[in-house]
């Protein structure tokens, strides 16, 4: 199986960081953050479930900007050969 080794850019764990302390962030982007924290600094990848629900948040019109750059980096994380 091919191993994707990219991880979280500390950009984006910031901003995963924001969203998982604000209360008023949605389930959607509390679940693309947690996915995003746990691959900074590690070698682990996204979930075929995750990159479902990445890929879904990336093809709607109704996800703010900052969901679709969570999403983004969840889904560059995913395996390759899925």
């Amino acid at each position: 199986m091919s191993k994707n080794s990219k991880q979280t850019s500390s950009k984006v764990g910031s901003l995963a960081s924001d969203v998982l302390r604000n209360p008023s962030s949605s389930t959607i982007q509390k679940e693309l953050a947690g996915s995003a924290l746990a691959q900074t600094h590690s070698g682990k990848q996204t979930s075929s479930d995750m990159e479902s629900k990445a890929s879904k948040v990336l093809q709607s019109e109704k996800y703010s900007d900052t969901t679709k750059t969570l999403a983004a980096s969840v889904l560059s994380q995913s395996n390759k050969e899925r």
